[in-house]
């Protein structure tokens, strides 16, 4: 394999095997941070400074991942008092 080639794969496989060990709240604020990084680059690069752009715009989406974790942590703790409370009903009428 190509030095090259090699540099590649490992630039792409890298970043990915980093996530596997992260909490569900890391990767949430990791991808939250890095889309709008992205994108806050792209648009600061139209309107004339990426750096900045970028730097808000991840400021901006791991406050978004954030808020999306709390968002998906209540919801599954709200389905879990659900599963409990359904099956004190369901014990209970037996």
């Amino acid at each position: 394999m190509k030095p090259t080639r090699l540099l590649r794969v490992a630039v792409v496989a890298l970043p990915l095997a980093a996530c596997a060990d992260m909490s569900p709240t890391q990767q949430r604020a990791l991808t939250g941070t890095t889309g709008g990084a992205a994108g806050g680059a792209l648009i600061g690069a139209i309107a004339g400074n990426a750096g900045m752009g970028a730097a808000i715009g991840a400021g901006a989406g791991l406050a978004g991942g954030l808020l999306y974790d709390y968002h998906k942590r209540t919801e599954a703790s709200a389905y879990q008092r659900g599963v409990q409370q359904g099956a004190t009903q369901r014990s209970g009428t037996q």
